[in-house]
Order: structure tokens, then C-alpha cells, then sequence
């Protein structure tokens, strides 16, 4: 029987011995031996009681277990929905009450924890485990290797995931089989990957860069994976000697930099190094290049859409920006009250249309119609501005700008000026709630390892540089930011815990 997805991504490496995935244990997994794996687990899954169109939720630490029940759900019709980590008791209640998941699978160091939630919403447990302990593949080493995959079409679902929630409820986006086919074959085609890449797999498994992104365009390209836990700097040096490639944040990079061994021979194997999910800052990408010899490689993309946007493989790649949309991609910049296409170099909202769009908020009809327009186009909620040769520049969330007396302020303008500053190593500019101005911003500072600034002249170069309604009232310096897992700066802890500072203004 077709099957979108599984069809193009995994069914034409049944039969291959090549190696799909190189462990951290030194272990290694070819291809077919992997699809044996997934249809193990695909005939436990359906055992369990899950049916075509059903939801899985799975919170496992990250390993080739885990990525064989993406595959095993893609074959078996089943919804994947996975859950960070580091996600309590109390917010997995909320993900499996709202997408109705059946069967939960978690880590078994956390099923005892778990089991009350189970018992209360009626959900089957069962547990896999990063070596492969757990009930699930205790079952799943007497299962049949062979599963007929069921039939799938471009518009099924494959997988809901949620948004990280900073203003409310996190939303269920449904991602459709053509959604993550589409943007891996594009972007297959534009980062020039074949099957002689060795791609440096350091990110987790929960979020779409590192399971949809990463892992589709190398199952389309027939490459290999260095399939690591998490990001550690030793594993990094250690295998960089094997790969070709490597996607990650900014965090990666800066913690990169922050190591002796990174220079030119560490990374002469290297042909590309990506970059999103986060903003990448100037100086990381200026000095990862001299470092390096390597232009780091932005792109765009969202939980609702994938990649978006990429800064080209063969050209400039140039730092503040995240590139040109991909070729299957419409981007437009528009007015965020009118919806009115905006000239060139005008600040507006991001807008895209494609393939790899995904198909509304699972269970959340109106927050559909608000995001997604009838015609096709998402609203991001990002804003961003096209320059003249066509590169695309994120200024920041639509909930980030700042009105202050009327005006509009872009933090990112404040941030870019602040990350320049000797002594800075990163800012963050948010607007707190203000009697005069309804609200005022406010910035954060992140100071070089060691260094020490004064603020009275930051404020100076603030005044000589920037008109008087962006100038921050208040400087305060952090020892961090807070970010999520996939290295977002989370402004909306910074708004709720310093909500109160002008209380008295």
C-alpha cells in the first residue's frame, strides 16, 4: 500500500547494509537494520491498541530506539507526537488530555512518576530507555521485522507538535506527510547533501530541527548520522575528524568558540556548519570564520512550517540575516493591521505559503483562522524586513515590539547596538509595563567571561546613536538568559519576573 512519507524516506533502505547511524557507544546501525527495528516496534504499537490515526505521545531520552518509533509511526499510520524532556507531570497532563493521546511511552526512570497521571486519564504506559531497557523492547526483540506499512496520503497527519507556549497554552501544529517531505527534498537539494555525508547529530529529538530537519534530509540523501546523546564538547572534537556536516544553535557555536581545539585542522573535514532556532549573533559568525575558515550557514524555519528561508550554500552568507526563501517557498513582509504587501526595507510581518505550511492548531479552530489564512498564507508572528538584494532579516516576535508613548520600538535594533559594546557578550530588550508610556523598554546584559562595563557610557552611545523613545530606562545586567532547550532567549520569564520595576514610576 502507498505510504507518503514512509515510501521516499525509509522503504528504499530496506535492503541496504550501509551505516545509518554511528552510536556514541561505538556502536553502529545500517540502514536495514534500522527498518527492521522500526517495524518491531510498529507491531508492538499496534498490539497495544493503537490505530491508523491515533496519537503516541513519547517523552524518551534521545537515542536509535526513540528515532525508530518516528519511523515505526510513520509506517503504521500513527500520529507521533513528541514531548521534551524536561516537560513535568503536570504539563504532560496537558499535552495528552489535549491531543487525546492512548499510549504514552516514557523513559523508565520515569514511569513509577507517571503511572498516577496514566491511571487518572485512562492512557497505556509502557517505557523504552536509551540503551534499549524497557518494557517496549523487551516486546519488541520477539516482534516480526516485516510491517506492511498502511496507506498514507500527502495530507494525512504524521505528527502534532506543540509550540513552546510563552503566551499561553502551547498549540498542537498538525504536520501533514507532505509537509516533511516537501522541505526535506528542498532542502536536500539546496545544502548539496548525497549519500557521502556524516552528519554530526548533536541536537535533541523532541523538536523539528533535530527530528524532522536533520533526519529526513539524511534518510532522502542515504547518508550517515554521528548520533550523539546531547552536545558535549569533547564528543564534538572527538568525531568531527568523521563528518562532513553538522546543524546546531547559536549555543553550540559560542561553546565552540569558547574552545582552544576549535581551528582550522579540527574542521578540515567539514563542508558545512548550520545554524537556527535561535538568532545567531554577529560576532559568533564572524569569528567562527576566522577561526574556522567556515561561513556558518543561517536559515529560518518554525514548528508550524519547518525551514522557511536559507542563506545560500554557494554565495554570501551574510551574518544578520537568515538568507532567501527556500524555492517552493512564498515569504512576504506585510502590515501587520492591514495585511498590505510592504516595499522593500519596510518593518512588517513575515508571511509564508507552501508545501511545507502545516494544517492548522489541533483542536484550536479560531487560533487557526487567526494564523492561517485562507488563502494559504501563515502569519508567523515574526517580524522582519526584505533588503534590496533580497536577504531576509528576523527583527523579532510581533508580541516583542514595544509601543511606548505611541512610538514602536524593534528590540532588535537596541540589541544589535548593545551586542556591539566592548565588554557585552549578549542583550536582551523587552518592554515592561510603565504609568507615563504604557510600557518603556528595558535591557538586559549578559557581560563577557571577566569583563566588566560602565554603564553610564553604554548609555551615552545609546543617546549619540538612537532617537530618545528607544533609549532603555534601565540597564541591568544578568548572568544569563533565560532560553528554552533549543536555545531561545524566553523574554516572557524576563517581562513576568521584572514586571513590577516602574510599579512606583
Amino acid at each position: 500500500m502507498p505510504n507518503y512519507l514512509f515510501d521516499s524516506l525509509f522503504a528504499p533502505h530496506a535492503q541496504k547494509e550501509n551505516v545509518f547511524l554511528h552510536l556514541s557507544s561505538g556502536d553502529s546501525i545500517t540502514y536495514s537494520g534500522f527498518v527492521k527495528l522500526a517495524a518491531r516496534f510498529a507491531n508492538v504499537l499496534i498490539d497495544l491498541g493503537l490505530e491508523v490515526g491515533d496519537r503516541l505521545a513519547v517523552q524518551v531520552e534521545k537515542s536509535e530506539y526513540g528515532l525508530a518509533l518516528y519511523a515505526a509511526c510513520v509506517q503504521a499510520g500513527i500520529v507521533y507526537l513528541p514531548l521534551n524532556t524536561a516537560y513535568t507531570v503536570q504539563e504532560l497532563e496537558y499535552f495528552i488530555e489535549n491531543s487525546g493521546a492512548t499510549v504514552l511511552i516514557c523513559d523508565e526512570a520515569k514511569s513509577d512518576t507517571l503511572t498516577p497521571l496514566v491511571r487518572r486519564l485512562g492512557v497505556v504506559l509502557s517505557t523504552l530507555g536509551p540503551t534499549g531497557q524497557g518494557r517496549l523492547q523487551e516486546v519488541a526483540q520477539h516482534a516480526s521485522e516485516h510491517f506492511v506499512p498502511v496507506q498514507r496520503g500527502p495530507d494525512d497527519l504524521v505528527a502534532i507538535l506543540y509550540t513552546s507556549g510563552t503566551t499561553g497554552r502551547s498549540k498542537g501544529a498538525m504536520i501533514s506527510h507532505k509537509n516533511l517531505l516537501s522541505n526535506a527534498r528542498s532542502l536536500k537539494v539546496a545544502w548539496c547533501f548525497d549519500e557521502t555525508d556524516v552528519l554530526l547529530h548533536a541536537l535533541p529529538v523532541f523538536h523539528t530541527h533535530g527530528l524532522f530537519v536533520a533526519t529526513n534530509i539524511l534518510l532522502l540523501a542515504g547518508g550517515a548520522m554521528i548520533f550523539l546523546p546531547k552536545f558535549d564538547l569533547d564528543a564534538i572534537f572527538a568525531h568531527l575528524p568523521r563528518a562532513t556536516t553538522m546543524m546546531g544553535v547559536p549555543t553550540f557555536y559560542t561553546r565552540l568558540l569558547s574552545d582552544k581545539r576549535l581551528i582550522k585542522g579540527s574542521c578540515a573535514h567539514m563542508r558545512l556548519f548550520v545554524s537556527g532556532s535561535a538568532p545567531l549573533l554577529n560576532e559568533t559568525h564572524v569569528q567562527f570564520r576566522e577561526r574556522t575558515g567556515h561561513a556558518i550557514l543561517e536559515r529560518y524555519g518554525m514548528t508550524e512550517t519547518n525551514m522557511n528561508t536559507s542563506n545560500p550554500y554557494a554565495g554570501e552568507r551574510r551574518p544578520g540575516t537568515v538568507g532567501f526563501p527556500l524555492p517552493d517557498v512564498e515569504l512576504k513582509i506585510t502590515d501587520p493591521k492591514t495585511g498590505d504587501l510592504l516595499e522593500n526595507g519596510e518593518i512588517g510581518q513575515i508571511e509564508v505559503r507552501g508545501a511545507n505550511v502545516f494544517q492548522g492548531y489541533w483542536q484550536m479552530p479560531e487560533k487557526t483562522r487567526e494564523e492561517l489564512r485562507e488563502d494559504g498564507f501563515f502569519i508567523t508572528g515574526d517580524l522582519g524586513r526584505k533588503d534590496e538584494e533580497g536577504y531576509i532579516h528576523i527583527v523579532g516576535r510581533n508580541k516583542d515590539l514595544i509601543i511606548s508613548g505611541g512610538y514602536n520600538i524593534y528590540p532588535k535594533e537596541i540589541e544589535t547596538l548593545l551586542d556591539e559594546q566592548v565588554g557585552v557578550e549578549e542583550s536582551a530588550v523587552v518592554g515592561l509595563p510603565h504609568s507615563d508610556f504604557g510600557e518603556t523598554p528595558v535591557a538586559f546584559l549578559v557581560l563577557k567571561k571577566g569583563a566588566s562595563v560602565d554603564l553610564s557610557k553604554i548609555d551615552t552611545v545609546i543617546a549619540e546613536q538612537l532617537a530618545s523613545f528607544k533609549h532603555p530606562r534601565k540597564l541591568i545586567i544578568l548572568d544569563e538568559l533565560p532560553r528554552n532547550t533549543m536555545g531561545k532567549i524566553q523574554k516572557n520569564i524576563l517581562r513576568e519576573h521584572y514586571n513590577d520595576l516602574f510599579h512606583a514610576a
